[in-house]
């Protein structure tokens, strides 16, 4: 009997200081969250002593931010934004003038060349993309004008019909006559450009290097050893005479130096690579020379 009445005791004290809580959570829609269950005994941070307190997700820092100083936040950003891309806009704006002084339009050079033994059109432009589409009825000298569209990044267009039934000699010295008077066009006073090229260019075991100045003196320095007569149905005796053909009406100093090389497809393959790295190095825009013609005397012509 004295047991009972002692747990009855200890349980009535437990009641009594057995502490209620409440949790009230404010919703920004003005709903709230009341709970009067007790929680467990670690969640016991309320007594009914003290202040109910409210939390709200609109008490949280982040949001403790005024109208007025969203709003200058956002007029500051939009600024920002604004003036970086004025900045954009004025620097392409100011290279593409750059370009137009040094270059004036596009530096494209068209020609076509008619005769009684072919029909040659050529188009080329300096500042384009590595676009070629060429067909010239001669097989491995298309492949060879991919090379120089490719490498040298110029677009070139090239459509020729000729005598081929008889052989290709003809064909192939008019489209080099005409590739290089579209090239004495597009060149026009020759201002601005770096003037000189050099490029050596590896293919497997053959190893060409090529120099060339556009000086508007014609001159040919040719050394290829080439140790077949033939590339599939192409005369490489036709090489020289290309670019011979070439050099005659671009107005241009070129050499050609077989350094090593076994393979006559290799040997002029790697000779059309370096003539495009060389050209196109020659070709283009020097910004330390402001525009200037590359020469003392002030004038770089065909002679």
């Amino acid at each position: 009997m004295e047991l009972s009445s002692a747990i009855y005791s200890q349980s009535s004290a437990a009641q009594i200081l057995r502490p209620k809580l409440c949790f009230t959570v404010s919703i920004p829609q003005r709903a709230s969250i009341v709970s009067s269950s007790s929680p467990p005994r670690y969640l016991r941070m309320e007594t009914q002593s003290q202040p109910r307190q409210s939390i709200s997700c609109a008490s949280s820092p982040s949001n403790n931010v005024s109208p007025a100083t969203s709003n200058e936040s956002g007029q500051f950003l939009d600024r920002i934004s604004h003036q970086v891309l004025f900045f954009f806009f004025f620097h392409s704006l100011t290279q593409s003038l750059v370009l137009l002084i040094c270059f004036g339009a596009a530096r494209v050079g068209e020609v076509k060349r008619v005769t009684k033994e072919t029909n040659v059109s050529v188009k080329i432009n300096l500042d384009g993309t590595g676009v070629a589409d060429c067909s010239t009825g001669i097989p491995f000298l298309d492949h060879m004008l991919h090379q120089l569209a490719s490498h040298g990044l110029f677009d070139v267009h090239v459509r020729a019909t000729g005598d081929v039934h008889i052989d290709d000699h003809h064909t192939n010295e008019d489209i080099a006559l005409a590739i290089g008077t579209a090239l004495l066009k597009a060149l026009g006073e020759r201002k601005g450009i770096n003037r000189f090229g050099d490029f050596t260019a590896p293919l497997d075991e053959a190893l060409i290097h090529v120099s060339l100045d556009l000086s508007g003196r014609p001159y040919l320095g040719y050394n290829l050893e080439i140790p077949t007569q033939r590339v599939g149905n192409y005369d490489t005796q036709l090489v020289e005479h290309f670019f011979q053909s070439l050099v005659n009406t671009s107005g241009m100093t070129l050499h050609i130096r077989q350094l090593s090389g076994r393979n006559s497809h290799h040997i002029i393959e790697a000779t059309f690579k370096a003539f495009a790295r060389a050209l196109r190095q020659a070709t283009e825009n020097d910004p330390r020379r402001g525009g200037t013609i590359p020469s003392s005397k002030g004038v770089l012509s065909r002679s």
